[in-house]
Parts: C-alpha cells; structure tokens; sequence
C-alpha cells in the first residue's frame, strides 16, 4: 500500500498519467466513433441484402478469434508503429458487436410495425428512420456499450506498438516490477470502462422513446 501511495504522489507519475488518459480516450472513442460509423450502416445494408448477412457476419467474427498482440504484430509492417495501427486494430475488433446488434436489432422489428408503415404510405427510408431504427435503438446501443467497454480495456495493448495510452504505465510496472505503477495504469482503465458504460446506459435510456420506456417497463 505504501508503495501504490509513493507511486500516486510523485509529480512525474501523475503527469504522466494525465497524458496517458488523453492517449487511451483518444485511442478508444476514435475506434468506436469509426467501427459505429461503419458498422451501423453496414448492418442496416444487411437486413436489405440477406443471403449476404451471414457471410458478413462470419468474416467479421474471425477477427475476434485473431490474438490481438499477434494482430498488432501483423499490422507493423504495413504501417509501422504509433496510433494508426492501434486505432486499425482496435477498429476491426470494436466492429462485431455493433454490425451484429444493428442487424439483429432491426431485424426484430415487429412486422406488424413495418405493415402499418407500409399502410401509412411511407417509403423503405421513412420507415428506417421514423420506425426501424427508433424500435431497435436500444439493442443498437447495447452492442456501442459492449464494445466501447471491450476497446477501453483492449487499448492497453496499444503500448506495444508505441501509442501510448495507459499500457505505458502498466508496462512500466512489469519492466521495474512495481505493483504501484501496474496499479496506477490499471484503475483507471476500469473506472473509464465503468464511466463509459453508465454514460452509455443514460444516453441509450434518454434517447429512447418514451412510449417504449413505459413499455418496458411494464414487462
């Protein structure tokens, strides 16, 4: 415990921490920003194009079964060290959760809803935006949360490629074999994981409509 408290108070170490902060927020909210600005497009694409939905949806599950380090590693080449192939990596893993809840969420929008829509005379994007998407925002949401929570513990990893971000400070802690400083780069990688979801949750609830809030919560 005295070790963790010597290793907090130290000037040198707090403002690196600082710094560290803005590098793991930054690494994280870009990934997810772009997997979110790809992904749920591209999930809407799939509810219109079936047959290529599940092959989709294969390929991008192989990324998630690729070693993240081995990943980095493969990435170095072709792009050498530093924030983009964090960010690359780090993309490419945040994107299943998203694509895969954008597409499941719409596609259990209830058909009598996309009925009465074609009944009021609404075109296929009308529909999307003023019924589909606001009946699936909520599973929508779930996959951010999920991989936003996923991509700030996974950015710990970008230190091996020279990104920055608080997996400095955990490795420092491995190099000089100090609990303190593991611990230092460690909680607050927690406490944004928890921040962020929270957050998640109060934007996904606010945003919702609240007719369907009183629904569910009528279940």
């Amino acid at each position: 415990m005295n070790e963790i408290l010597q290793v907090l108070k130290d000037p040198q170490t707090q403002a690196m921490l600082r710094t560290q902060v803005v590098q793991h927020l930054v690494l994280s909210l870009t990934s997810v920003l772009l997997a979110t600005l790809v992904a749920v497009p591209a999930g809407i694409w799939l509810t219109r194009h079936e047959r290529l939905a599940s092959p989709v949806l294969t390929v991008v599950s192989l990324v998630q079964t690729l070693p993240s380090i081995a990943l980095l590693a493969f990435m170095i080449p072709f792009m050498g060290i530093g924030s983009a192939p964090a960010i690359t990596a780090l993309f490419l893993y945040a994107l299943l959760p998203i694509l895969r809840n954008t597409y499941t969420g719409i596609q259990g929008v209830d058909p009598a809803a996309r009925e009465s829509a074609r009944g009021m005379g609404m075109t296929d994007r009308q529909m999307l935006f003023m019924v589909e998407l606001p009946l699936a925002f909520r599973v929508i949401m779930s996959g951010i949360r999920v991989s936003t929570v996923m991509i700030i513990g996974w950015a710990t990893l970008a230190a091996f490629v020279g990104a920055g971000g608080l997996g400095d400070m955990v490795l420092m802690g491995f190099s000089m074999v100090s609990t303190g400083h593991i611990i230092a780069g460690g909680v607050p990688v927690t406490l944004m994981a928890l921040l962020a979801d929270y957050g998640l949750g109060r934007l996904e609830r606010a945003a919702t409509p609240a007719g369907l809030r009183v629904s569910e919560g009528g279940h």
